[in-house]
């Protein structure tokens, strides 16, 4: 699992990447905080995006932080937890 975090100052490269990592199957945990859980190809897939595309439009004060995550370390709580669990229509 990884969680990305990142601090655009370009809001309309800040919407763009923001969209990107949803297309890329990330999900929203906070206003600048994904979550992407998936297989490693795709993870891998993912950081070699940014690096190659994304990462020369930054400007000297934008940052994206990628953490590795071990899904069983991680613990949740208040709406987070929801998340996880599935959901039944009848």
């Amino acid at each position: 699992m990884l969680v990305v975090s990142y601090d655009i100052s370009n809001g309309k490269l800040r919407g763009k990447f923001s969209k990107f990592l949803q297309r890329s199957g990330a999900i929203r945990l906070q206003y600048s905080v994904y979550e992407v859980v998936n297989v490693n190809r795709l993870l891998n897939n993912l950081i070699e995006k940014i690096t190659a595309d994304w990462s020369p439009k930054f400007g000297g004060g934008d940052s994206v932080l990628i953490f590795d995550v071990d899904k069983k370390s991680v613990r949740k709580f208040g709406n987070a937890i929801h998340r996880d669990t599935d959901v039944v229509y009848l």
